[in-house]
């Protein structure tokens, strides 16, 4: 008998989540993972709300909310700075209104009102330390907590994920380095443009293979904090080595140090590699970042082949 109620409960659950949804996403309208993630739940039927209050702004929040409906809330805004995160140095009420009290503002209207909130925050909240060295294979977990405390905009972050963690409502979903198809937007479309760079091994997100992920998770409620990066590691160089092998033979690159780094930044850059293993438990089947990034830029460069684009359309 527990064995068919529980058999019942899956079903209906599985039918809950196949039901079309009201998703009211923040970050929908311009962001570039709102954006994509608005066109994902779309794909699978839902009616998909694209907000347009400012997070800030508490009683414009709730009025869209209670105007929206939703069944659904995803958390896809923020300030991550022009051009980089150096800018929150500098501008840290911006910084602080954006990122904690519009966010907590958001968070503490979804709990009220009893929906369910997907957080997208970020996984650069860490930096390699004795128990986690560089290239040892052991990638910080959930559990751990965050010991990168070289810039405003990550120390920022860590605070929010603290406060949010009281919400019981909230899936806390930690991006890093993102890298899609879009070659000119993510990590790619950073470092590409950089004279020179550092060449280090992080976690990275292949957005291909981790936003279809957001949106089951958020369609079955799942709560708590997930690293949300591909197994494994991949350098600057070995990103840059596959773009040149695929897209670009002509690109060129030049390395230097994190000390040579360091005096043209204002903030530090977050080093380090996630264990994919909590997310792993659920979808066992996510290709390592080097695998997936490769088979993503063989794909691009067969589909402009095909269409007969040069490196200039790519980008």
């Amino acid at each position: 008998m527990k064995k068919i109620i529980v058999a019942l409960a899956l079903v209906a659950g599985i039918l809950e989540a196949q039901t079309a949804k009201t998703i009211l996403i923040f970050g929908g309208k311009t962001g570039y993972i709102g954006q994509k993630l608005a066109h994902l739940f779309s794909e699978q039927g839902h009616n998909v709300v694209c907000a347009t209050s400012r997070l800030e702004n508490r009683e414009e929040v709730n009025l869209e909310i209670l105007a929206t409906q939703p069944d659904r809330i995803i958390n896809a805004a923020g300030i991550t700075g022009r051009p980089n995160i150096d800018w929150c140095e500098t501008h840290k009420q911006e910084t602080i209104r954006a990122n904690i009290l519009g966010a907590l503002n958001l968070a503490d209207f979804a709990y009220v009102y009893n929906i369910h909130l997907t957080y997208i925050g970020t996984g650069c909240i860490y930096e390699y330390d004795e128990k986690h060295p560089m290239a040892g294979g052991i990638g910080f977990t959930e559990e751990e907590a965050p010991n990168f405390n070289g810039s405003f905009y990550s120390q920022g972050k860590i605070a929010l994920e603290k406060f949010q963690t009281s919400y019981p409502n909230i899936l806390n979903l930690r991006i890093k380095m993102p890298i899609s198809k879009e070659l000119d937007k993510g990590f790619i479309g950073k470092i590409t443009k950089y004279k020179k760079l550092v060449n280090i091994p992080n976690s990275m997100s292949i957005l291909e293979d981790i936003l279809p992920l957001v949106v089951d998770m958020s369609l079955r409620e799942l709560t708590g904090i997930f690293n949300m990066v591909n197994p494994g590691t991949l350098s600057h160089n070995q990103v840059l080595d596959l773009y040149k092998k695929y897209i670009n033979p002509q690109f060129t690159y030049e390395n230097f140090t994190l000390e040579e780094q360091a005096k043209i930044l204002i903030a530090r850059r977050a080093n380090a590699e996630l264990s994919a293993n909590k997310l792993l438990s659920l979808y066992p089947n996510i290709p390592s970042a080097h695998n997936s990034l490769e088979a993503l830029l063989k794909k691009i460069a067969s589909q402009a082949a095909e269409k007969k684009l040069t490196t200039q359309t790519l980008l």
